[in-house]
């Protein structure tokens, strides 16, 4: 079975100061884009789409394009303001989100995919276990990867996180949340509603790496038209791809299997972050779960 990866990074990272895919993490100027593919090879998954930025193609393709090429097939589309379902509201600046983000990526996906954030380290054990469900993906049926709160938190603020509510092994409601943690307590505040509420540290959350057919490519193109006819805020709306989920399972129209794993997310959400997952790096080398030279 074919198996493709689609990596979002055609985001800007607001709170990080700059393009969070193109700062290096690895021994030889790797980024975390460079060990996700490697872990998605490792897999199965025979090709990578990355849907980026015009303006950032040539740095792109450059360093983590010219590494990968050989190793895997590479395409590239683009994420651009204007490709929308209607006029462009004028001062828009901010990209229209995680749901545009995907369906850019319509004319290379054939298969059953995987999604990806750029700047999100997710481990091995998550693209192992991502593949072997891929198989079980079909238009009825999507997935999403969900991660124990404990493992996808950092030291240096709140994050925000889907919280996802199961039962027997579907997803029913994805809760779009900022979570802090303190001691055995994860505080969480509800994005949309402003509730507050309290999870354990072993409950089951979204760090957007999803799993679909190519079916979702309908439900966007659906979805993001009704969303261009109910805009309430031109310059800030964004088309979430959890809301989206949200809404067709509360609609009967998938069911969404929860794909536990036990890996442990690291990222850099903040600038603070970046020595820490760069010593993680250095110690999972060091255990050679990786080669010092990603692609040598």
């Amino acid at each position: 079975m074919k198996k493709t990866l689609v990596v979002m990074a055609a985001g800007m990272g607001s709170r990080f100061g700059g393009l969070k895919q193109l700062e290096p993490i690895g021994p030889n100027g790797e980024f975390i884009i460079d060990y996700s593919v490697y872990d998605a090879i490792k897999a199965g998954f025979d090709k990578v789409v990355f849907v980026i930025k015009d303006e950032i193609y040539d740095d792109f393709r450059n360093t983590i394009g010219k590494r990968l090429e050989g190793h895997i097939e590479v395409k590239y589309v683009f994420q651009r303001l204007n490709d929308i379902p209607g006029t462009l509201p004028v001062d828009r600046e901010r990209p229209w989100g995680t749901g545009q983000a995907i369906l850019s990526s319509k004319e290379e996906v054939k298969t059953n995919f995987v999604v990806i954030n750029s700047d999100d380290f997710y481990g091995r054990k998550a693209y192992l276990d991502a593949a072997k469900a891929l198989e079980k993906i079909n238009d009825k049926n999507f997935g999403i990867v969900g991660y124990k709160a404990e493992n996808t938190l950092t030291e240096n603020g709140s994050v925000k996180r889907g919280v996802l509510t199961i039962e027997e092994g579907k997803i029913l409601k994805i809760t779009e949340s900022i979570m802090l943690r303190e001691d055995d307590i994860i505080h969480c505040e509800n994005l949309v509603s402003g509730e507050k509420f309290d999870v354990s540290l072993g409950t089951l959350v979204s760090m957007n790496m999803f799993l679909f057919s190519p079916k979702i490519y309908e439900f966007l193109e659906n979805d993001f038209a009704e969303f261009f006819k109910n805009l309430t805020n031109p310059l800030k709306d964004e088309f979430l791809i959890p809301v989206i989920l949200d809404n067709h399972i509360k609609n009967g129209d998938v069911t969404v299997d929860a794909i536990k794993t036990d890996s442990i997310w690291y990222g850099m959400t903040y600038k603070e972050d970046k020595e820490y997952v760069k010593d993680k790096i250095n110690e999972l080398i060091e255990k050679k779960e990786y080669p010092s030279n990603l692609w040598k």
